[in-house]
């Protein structure tokens, strides 16, 4: 069992961030589930949307088609990334900010998207950007999360090659 010190001082730290995106993607999803009409755009801006779909595919929607093995195949996938993050967070120092907040959104992402999976078979969406009739995919907080993150991810990357060479 980690002591509260060790989890202070590693990248453990940040699973409160995990835990606030699970927290709101899974509130925006009931809130989506309970007060929008499946497939039926909602009018924020007039390049976004709300719409609810659903997703038993990955990232825009590849595998959507497959025959259902996909489901349980990203939900293992999804499973072993979290495993892997929390390990990494842990073995992460506290100070390595960028890191840590780049991996604690991408595993908050990762849980909101597999609570999906585990309670309804597929991933709600509900985010739509367009402009003069062409969509973007529609997506979730989740989802953008794990974009953030692996952004951040790569930036604090590069930055660390910098100082080394």
């Amino acid at each position: 069992m980690m002591s509260c010190k060790k989890i202070c001082s590693s990248g453990l730290v940040m699973l409160w961030l995990s835990l606030l995106v699970l927290l709101v993607d899974r509130f925006s999803k009931m809130w989506a589930l309970k007060h929008l009409q499946f497939h039926e755009p909602f009018s924020i801006l007039p390049f976004f949307d709300l719409t609810l779909t659903y997703n038993t595919g990955a990232a825009f929607s590849l595998l959507d088609s497959a025959s259902g093995w996909q489901n349980l195949f990203l939900g293992g996938l999804a499973i072993t990334v979290c495993v892997v993050i929390i390990v990494w967070l842990s073995r992460l120092s506290s100070r390595e900010y960028g890191m840590t907040i780049a991996i604690a959104l991408i595993l908050g992402g990762a849980l909101g998207n597999l609570c999906d999976r585990i309670l309804h078979g597929y991933v709600i969406d509900l985010l739509s950007f367009h402009m003069k009739g062409w969509y973007f995919a529609i997506f979730n907080i989740a989802d953008s999360a794990i974009c953030v993150g692996a952004m951040l991810l790569l930036f604090c990357w590069v930055m660390k090659e910098r100082k080394k060479g």
